[in-house]
């Protein structure tokens, strides 16, 4: 049988592509890496072939393997947040957190939003860790949204708008390293109702992030991509666009109360997910023009 076009990497594997390539060449050009380049390489090396393989197998079996790929940058992108371990400094000079934690003492003492957003007791607090919560899971519900609104040949542009809000932040981590709040000041502005939501969240983060830095904030940037992909994506039923907006501003709230995150990390985490918006304009012009052309 001869392969079709479906054997060529979709827009969005290109992207995770690049960005393995980034994380390859970067300790050669970063003196401070404190990991060999072979580890980058290996990992690269690995994706490559994954991707290779998996474009190939579909020109055989394009009913299972296409859907595969719908959802192999979800577990690609969960690779390349794991990769930046290999670029974890040896030691924190702190010098970067001392500046940010004076405006969220501003933002959560002087201006009151830690006692606002207890001053409902569990509840505010519950809904914004639980926000923090299903960030992990927010690129599963997405596609399975598209799935379920028959928009399935829009997946790709899904993940090319979302990848470029998450994996640029990612890209930015060795320049910026830093620990996060509740580590470096854990008593100063600490949440004082603790949830089951909390309790959870903490736990997975003792055991599975990366000790790397938490500039800009993924999570933030990731969730505002998402929205933007939705506006895109669902022109017709901008509600989704609003409920994901409203949730990525929810978690950027989580990020600062929970101390997950400074707030300069959030404003960070916005900024990079301009760059997706960026693109998702950029697919609206093109869909616009290959609607108009005859």
């Amino acid at each position: 049988m001869t392969p079709h076009a479906s054997s060529a990497l979709r827009p969005s594997e290109r992207l995770l592509l690049w960005y393995f390539i980034y994380a390859a060449v970067l300790p050669g050009v970063w003196k401070e890496s404190p990991s060999p380049a072979r580890g980058a390489f290996s990992v690269l090396a690995a994706v490559g072939v994954l991707l290779f393989l998996v474009a190939r197998a579909e020109a055989y079996r394009p009913a299972i393997i296409s859907r595969v790929r719908d959802f192999l940058p979800l577990g690609l992108t969960l690779a390349a947040f794991e990769e930046m371990t290999l670029f974890a400094p040896r030691t924190f000079a702190g010098r970067l957190e001392g500046g940010w934690i004076r405006w969220d003492h501003i933002l959560l003492h002087d201006w009151h939003l830690r006692a606002a957003i207890e001053s409902a007791g569990w509840l505010v607090p519950l809904y914004l860790e639980f926000c923090y919560l299903l960030v992990y899971g927010l690129g599963t519900y997405c596609v399975l949204l598209l799935y379920f609104k028959h928009k399935r040949s829009q997946i790709d542009h899904f993940f090319l708008v979302c990848l470029t809000g998450t994996l640029l932040a990612y890209a930015l981590f060795p320049w910026f390293p830093s620990q996060p709040p509740r580590e470096l000041f854990p008593t100063l502005d600490s949440p004082e109702v603790s949830t089951w939501a909390r309790h959870l969240n903490l736990w997975i983060l003792r055991r599975g992030t990366i000790h790397v830095a938490v500039f800009p904030s993924a999570h933030v940037s990731s969730a505002f991509a998402a929205a933007w992909a939705m506006f895109l994506l669902l022109p017709e039923q901008k509600r989704f666009g609003w409920g994901l907006l409203f949730y990525a501003i929810s978690v950027s709230a989580a990020t600062v109360y929970g101390r997950y995150h400074y707030t300069t990390d959030v404003l960070a985490g916005f900024a990079v997910s301009l760059a997706a918006a960026t693109v998702a304009l950029g697919l609206r012009r093109s869909q616009g023009s290959d609607r108009a052309a005859p």
